[in-house]
């Protein structure tokens, strides 16, 4: 396991398997049931950006999702089976997702056509907000729409289930393969696409 901000840590463990994700959660307000339907950041904690990178070995699945997109169609990251999915959480009153738009947006161009999708996971309690968001940055990809935070939750054990922004990366066999809890940039967000698909698609 690779942190890249250069501290060590022990190893990150088995990461929560689908079956046990049901059982209780600690919130990083120190809240055992954070209000995750607050509408504002203030039941939210902002990570640092840290990347936990997670050894092939060591990966467990990601949890099934299935929902509504903020377009109000039915999407489940099923559909992506054998893709890298690159799942980011964002809200349209966060700063940090504003200031990381742009780079998720050219790293989703960039692997355009490559077997790389990119998925949103949207916490706004009104798609309204949410929308505009979309436009003004011109995402391009589907988001989940998720005002109550359910979808989230199916994370425990993985990231916080206040932290907005957070990025999970989705190896082609359906495993966590890495998370950065905080704001991304390009360079750090590209490197971890291009290394992640590189694994499934190796050179000759």
């Amino acid at each position: 396991m690779t942190v890249t901000n250069g501290m060590s840590m022990r190893r990150f463990g088995v990461f929560v398997s689908v079956a046990a994700l049901t059982f209780s959660l600690a919130a990083c307000t120190g809240d055992d049931t954070p209000d995750l339907r607050s509408g504002n950041n203030q039941a939210f904690i902002e990570g640092d950006g840290t990347v936990t990178v997670i050894d092939q070995a060591d990966r467990e699945p990601a949890p099934e999702l299935s929902g509504t997109t903020l377009q109000g169609e039915q999407l489940s990251l099923s559909e992506f089976d054998g893709d890298v999915v690159v799942l980011n959480v964002w809200a349209s009153w966060c700063g940090p997702c504003r200031a990381e738009a742009d780079a998720l947006n050219e790293v989703a161009d960039e692997n355009a056509g490559k077997d790389v999708q990119f998925v949103g996971l949207n916490n706004d309690t009104s798609s309204v907000n949410a929308l505009a968001f979309e436009e003004n940055f011109d995402v391009s990809y589907p988001s989940f729409f998720d005002p109550n935070g359910q979808l989230q939750l199916l994370f425990s054990g993985v990231i916080p289930p206040t932290a907005v922004p957070s990025t999970l990366i989705v190896d082609s066999e359906g495993n966590i393969a890495a998370r950065i809890v905080g704001e991304t940039s390009y360079p750090q967000l590209s490197k971890l696409v291009r290394d992640i698909e590189a694994e499934s698609n190796p050179p000759v």
